[in-house]
């Protein structure tokens, strides 16, 4: 592992050292386990998975966005449900928060939908990552 402050040249060379290992390293595969063949349908739930999973990531980010946008309006409808009259700076959160809320839950039900479609990558990932333990070196 580099030092954090032994400069770019010993950093290279113990990538380059890394690298010329994994070069020099022969790809070894129990002769027992198969290699999956991939088909088209396989590809086609592949696609399926990673346009999921690039739908979820939008839905987090707009959901991320929102809460932003309408601030931590909680405290504010507390005290309006408690009865509590506000005015001025209070007043105006707090019908921005109250507008907001709809556009919270409706992205809060969006991330919930894409998260139930993206839960198949789930398996892909598992099975991409124990094929990959599979095929990889043996580690020093």
């Amino acid at each position: 592992m580099a030092r954090l402050n032994g400069g770019k040249a010993e950093q290279h060379t113990l990538e380059s050292s890394a690298i010329a290992d994994l070069e020099d390293a022969e790809v070894s595969a129990d002769v027992s386990e198969p290699i999956p063949d991939i088909h088209v349908a396989d590809v086609q739930s592949i696609d399926d998975c990673l346009n999921a999973l690039k739908t979820l990531l939008s839905t987090v980010e707009k959901l991320q966005k929102v809460r932003f946008e309408i601030g931590d309006v909680k405290p504010f409808l507390i005290r309006m449900l408690d009865g509590e009259v506000m005015a001025g700076e209070e007043l105006e959160q707090l019908k921005t928060g109250v507008g907001g809320l709809s556009r919270l839950i409706r992205a809060y039900s969006d991330h919930q939908a894409a998260l139930t479609k993206a839960q198949p990558a789930r398996d892909l990932l598992d099975q991409v990552l124990n094929y990959s333990t599979l095929t990889r070196p043996p580690q020093n």
